[in-house]
């Protein structure tokens, strides 16, 4: 019997993630609405809470999957070079295909602040380190000598002002780029900075 109401419990928790997730795809995180999701889910408003404490912690979920989502497409396009500059190119070109493609979903990842009641769990905040990683094992091939605290440093360095380019252009900030020079100036990016890599390691 117990086992029969986890199962239930289960199914609706993933049909009220897919429904945030459909919804935020649609209309972005600030329409979220807890109404619209369990009507969408086929169930009671109550429902939503008996798997969840609240809409916040729901968001977080959503999050995680799309996570998932960015890392499989990630890990994709890095496989597909050899050199370290063209993995990191790869990567940046990936992201921002990611973004373009899954645009109210990427921008709930930096959009969603949880209240003081429900923090953003430890496993979450964890599930992002990927994006660090991913960027970190290139730059060891560029700087073995650097040591592991400051690579890790330069490759949120270098997400950041790809992000940075990437948002900015993308919310059509005054200071954005076109979107059909966004890839080309976002790889012109990439590997500048690889190549100044590349003459620190050779001592130039």
């Amino acid at each position: 019997m117990a086992g029969r109401r986890e199962e239930k419990r289960e199914d609706l928790k993933a049909r009220l993630i897919e429904a945030a997730r459909e919804r935020i795809a649609r209309d972005g995180l600030a329409n979220l609405r807890a109404r619209d999701i369990t009507q969408d889910a086929g169930c009671a408003l109550g429902g939503l809470y008996t798997v969840f404490t609240d809409l916040a912690e729901l968001v977080v979920h959503v999050n995680s999957a799309t996570l998932k989502a960015l890392e499989a497409r990630l890990t994709l396009d890095e496989a597909k070079a050899k050199s370290p500059t063209d993995r990191l190119r790869n990567l940046a070109q990936g992201y921002l295909a990611f973004a373009v493609e899954h645009r109210n979903l990427w921008k709930a990842l930096f959009d969603h602040f949880p209240p003081a009641t429900s923090p953003t769990p430890q496993w979450h905040l964890d599930e992002h380190l990927f994006l660090m990683d991913v960027i970190a094992e290139p730059l060891a091939e560029l700087q073995p000598d650097m040591p592991p605290e400051d690579r890790a440093i330069r490759a949120r360095t270098l997400f950041g002002a790809v992000h940075g380019v990437v948002s900015i252009s993308l919310e059509g900030r005054f200071v954005g780029l076109p979107l059909e020079r966004l890839a080309r100036e976002v790889d012109e990016l990439v590997q500048t900075i690889a190549a100044g890599a590349e003459l620190r390691r050779q001592g130039m």
